[in-house]
């Protein structure tokens, strides 16, 4: 039978009392760097495994963050939801994660039980719950792309990216700006490639029509939605060169599909730029442009920013920062296939 390490074993072998082993496993930053490398090595040595609950019962600390997505099926939750996984997991943090499907009663439940778990930290990228109802949750919260006016934040440059996607547009010879996105409140950040797209059309004087609806999670319901709004822009604007700024690569792709569908190619007439480099942008069936966002970099910020609020209550900081930190990422045009200059009239 394998004999059961103990505190006490651990205790003997390195000399310590039992309560400066347990010292180091609750509050490690209290002891010296040579004390804690002396019960490293005796942890080692006697192959000790610490009894997590046992430690969650004692000290409140579960390692755990909790983390809500709306969904799972845009290809840029999915890459984001992997980079926080992963940026966690460096910290020795684990993670409980919901897909709120937009929901707000379902979102609500998930913030129950992820509290009910004494969860250590929240990301959140679901955008159902205001800020301030997160700000009242009792633990470090930082969102990513939504509103953030109550909590700390890390988001993508929407507007610099808007702003890139409809100039390229432009710049391309389109003769008629498009752009889909979401209804989107002004206090959202996304909402800011609505600001650059609008610039670019007031400074170009370019025709433009905007798209600004729910799509749904789900292909069917984005298909269906981008089936309506492909037929609407070509009865508007027949054999007119149309530059078409979606606001995700997962949307982009299914508009890209129907447009080859129909036409056997990507006809001239159509430029497109999505947002998000997400794999399916340069995987497609024609690779299209579209505007990186650094989910590692999103993700690695987010989660230090977490953690460092997670360890001043841990280390009961008398005044924790009251001050609410709102960063910024930088995005960056990708240009590919979909964006070749126009051969106004014609089609490839």
């Amino acid at each position: 039978m394998i004999k059961k390490i103990t505190f006490a074993d651990i205790a003997k072998k390195t000399g310590y009392s039992k309560a400066t082993i347990s010292r180091y496993f609750n509050h490690a930053s209290a002891l010296s760097a040579e004390t804690q490398a002396v019960i490293e090595q005796a942890i080692q040595e006697l192959g000790y495994r610490e009894n997590k609950l046992a430690r969650v019962l004692a000290n409140g600390r579960t390692e755990i963050i909790g983390v809500v997505v709306p969904s799972l099926y845009m290809h840029y939750y999915a890459d984001l939801l992997e980079k926080i996984l992963l940026a966690g997991e460096e910290h020795g943090y684990k993670f409980i994660v919901f897909s709120s499907q937009e929901d707000r009663e379902t979102e609500h439940t998930y913030l129950s039980e992820l509290m009910a778990y004494k969860v250590e930290g929240l990301i959140m990228v679901s955008h159902v719950t205001p800020s301030v109802e997160l700000a009242k949750l009792g633990i470090p919260v930082v969102t990513i792309e939504r509103e953030d006016k109550y909590v700390n934040s890390v988001n993508a440059n929407n507007y610099q990216g808007g702003l890139a996607a409809s100039q390229h547009l432009a710049e391309t010879g389109c003769e008629v700006l498009i752009h889909i996105n979401g209804d989107l409140s002004t206090a959202s950040p996304a909402f800011g490639r609505i600001r650059g797209f609008r610039e670019t059309v007031q400074k170009t004087g370019l025709a433009s029509r905007e798209y600004l609806q729910r799509l749904g999670n789900t292909y069917e319901e984005i298909r269906d939605g981008m089936s309506a709004i492909l037929k609407d822009m070509e009865e508007r604007f027949p054999h007119k060169c149309k530059g078409i700024f979606v606001s995700n690569d997962t949307a982009a792709g299914i508009l890209l599909n129907l447009i080859v569908q129909k036409y056997g190619c990507f006809p001239d007439e159509f430029k497109l730029v999505g947002f998000d480099d997400s794999p399916i942008s340069r995987e497609a069936i024609v690779p299209f442009t579209t505007i990186r966002q650094d989910t590692r970099l999103i993700a690695e910020d987010a989660m230090e920013m977490l953690i460092r609020r997670i360890e001043e209550r841990k280390e009961h900081v008398p005044e924790i920062s009251k001050t609410l930190v709102h960063h910024v990422i930088d995005t960056e045009l990708i240009i590919r296939d979909t964006t070749k200059k126009c051969m106004k009239g014609t089609r490839q």
